[in-house]
């Protein structure tokens, strides 16, 4: 299984934190953090993006690490990624991000 796919299913490998991590590249973590206070309405900054990928060792931005229900429910329930878990076309959780995202729905439904 690729282990760049997160619980959730979107691509680690896609993800401009990822790319900015293993590239040591502070001006994507300046653009990277700049478009996530404007989306999630909290101050990130650019040293908080580090992150090399959900479901692998290795950095994590503070709120995949601690704060991401997704990744706490996964985690909590043991697991693989949300398309292991029999509750996933219902959940509440992970919903917002499968009915938006259907390259994530296509990732979970084929691991």
């Amino acid at each position: 299984m690729n282990k760049l796919i997160a619980y959730c299913g979107l691509d680690c490998e896609k993800c401009d934190a990822r790319k900015a991590t293993l590239a040591n590249d502070n001006a994507l973590r300046e653009k990277v953090a700049a478009l996530w206070t404007e989306l999630n309405k909290v101050t990130i900054t650019p040293e908080m993006i580090n992150c090399e990928g959900c479901r692998i060792n290795g950095a994590k931005t503070p709120f995949c690490d601690g704060l991401c229900a997704i990744r706490q429910c996964a985690l909590k329930k043991g697991a693989e990624t949300c398309g292991k878990c029999p509750d996933m076309r219902n959940c509440e959780t992970v919903g917002a991000i499968i009915s938006n995202n259907p390259e994530a729905l296509e990732n979970l439904t084929k691991l």
